[in-house]
C-alpha cells in the first residue's frame, strides 16, 4: 500500500489506536467472542490504558503504527520480551498484538507491521519471536503462516474477560540473509 508510514506510537497516539483496537475486536472476534462483549467495547475507555501503555513500556517493549495521510493510523502492533514462564526473556521476543482496521486487511499494512516489529525485536538481539492467537482466528493464523510462523505446541486459557479464549502459540526464528 503506497504511501504508508511505520512509527513508534505516542501518547498523542492513543485515542486513534483505542479506534483501531477496538473496531478490529469486533470485525474479527465476531462469532469468536461473545456478541455482548464486542458491544460494549468502547474506544473512550480504551484510550486512557493506551496512554499508559505507550507511557510505561520499558525499551525494547513499545508500539508501532502505520498511518496514512489522509486516512490517519491503518493499524499497529506491539511487541516486547517474551511474557511466558516456559521462555527466556532475554533471549525469545513477543508481538503481543497486531490490528488493523477492517477496511485495510489484505492490502499489505499488516505485512508492513510485522516487518518492522519483527525488524524492531532483532535490532535488540531476539532470534527467536512468538505470539499467541485465537485457536479459531483463521484469518490471522493464515497470515502467520503465511509470513512463516509455525505452531509450537504450547497452548492457553484465557479467561480475563468473563469468558474462556482458547490460544495457540506460534514461534518463528530470525531469518538469515
Amino acid at each position: 500500500m503506497p504511501n504508508v508510514i511505520v512509527r513508534p506510537a505516542t501518547v498523542e497516539d492513543a485515542e486513534a489506536l483505542a479506534v483501531v483496537h477496538v473496531r478490529s475486536w469486533q470485525e474479527a472476534y465476531r462469532g469468536m467472542v461473545p456478541q455482548e462483549y464486542l458491544d460494549q467495547l468502547d474506544p473512550f475507555r480504551r484510550r486512557q490504558a493506551w496512554r499508559r501503555r505507550i507511557e510505561d513500556a520499558p525499551a525494547p517493549a513499545g508500539t508501532l503504527l502505520a498511518e496514512r495521510e489522509p486516512d490517519g493510523v491503518l493499524g499497529f502492533i506491539s511487541v516486547s520480551p517474551s511474557r511466558d514462564p516456559d521462555l527466556d526473556p532475554g533471549l525469545v521476543g513477543e508481538i503481543q498484538s497486531v490490528y488493523l482496521l477492517p477496511e485495510y486487511w489484505g492490502q499489505g499494512v499488516g505485512q508492513l507491521l510485522m516487518a518492522a516489529g519483527l525488524r524492531r525485536l532483532e535490532e535488540v538481539g531476539y532470534h527467536e519471536v512468538t505470539l499467541w492467537v485465537l485457536e479459531t482466528n483463521w484469518r490471522a493464523r493464515r497470515f502467520y503462516e503465511a509470513g512463516g510462523w509455525r505452531v509450537d505446541g504450547s497452548t492457553k486459557t484465557d479467561c480475563s474477560r468473563g469468558f474462556p479464549l482458547a490460544e495457540i502459540r506460534y514461534r518463528r526464528r530470525r531469518s538469515t540473509g
